[in-house]
């Protein structure tokens, strides 16, 4: 039964991830526009995922754990240059791009420095929730933001707290997981919210 639970939560979770950021990348190829979309939000976000991936690697944790991991950068990285190209210059993602691939080299030089960075993991993709956040607060407007993809990645956060219980037991996985699962329904219900004030406005 465990193993059964266990196989179901790591595919299910892979085949979440494989879509994940498509209906964000949709929404906004759709409306032409990044409206609502925090740049800061997702700048933390890869960075996030770039220090989790790293670790798990560096630990040599099971691949089926953090196997979604390249899968969401990639599509974080297509949905960075979509952003940027709305906004005017596409080649200002190099130098964000240029960081991301020169921190994945960096962060094992030294053993304090990847645990140091997993200890931050966490505040840094919390971080990342709140800068969306603060955007829609601000703006009122969830625009091209999807609530599909918030709330497919709080469903990845709810599969990974399995999975890493019956796994890995990692502490300091386990809460980056469980603040992460409660930060992305807060999006998902702050993104509904200010799309029904939009349509009762029109």
């Amino acid at each position: 039964m465990e193993a059964a639970l266990l196989s179901f939560c790591n595919w299910s979770t892979l085949a979440v991830c494989a879509a994940l950021k498509l209906p964000q990348i949709s929404a906004v190829l759709a409306a032409r526009s990044a409206r609502g979309i925090s740049l800061s939000s997702l700048l933390l976000e890869l960075a996030g995922f770039l220090v989790f991936l790293r670790y798990q690697c560096h630990y040599g944790y099971p691949p089926l754990t953090y196997l979604e991991c390249p899968i969401v950068i990639a599509q974080d990285v297509i949905l960075l240059l979509c952003v940027f190209h709305f906004n005017g210059n596409v080649k200002q993602a190099a130098p964000y791009i240029a960081v991301l691939v020169c921190s994945w080299f960096t962060l094992t030089l030294q053993k304090w420095i990847i645990d140091l960075a997993m200890n931050l993991c966490t505040f840094i993709s919390a971080a990342s929730k709140f800068a969306q956040l603060q955007c829609l607060w601000r703006t009122r407007d969830s625009g091209a933001v999807s609530a599909l993809t918030w709330s497919l990645s709080a469903y990845t956060c709810a599969t990974r707290i399995v999975t890493t219980l019956m796994t890995t037991n990692d502490f300091t996985i386990l809460i980056r997981f469980v603040i992460m699962l409660a930060l992305n329904i807060w999006v998902t219900a702050t993104v509904l919210r200010y799309r029904k004030t939009v349509i009762k406005t029109e």
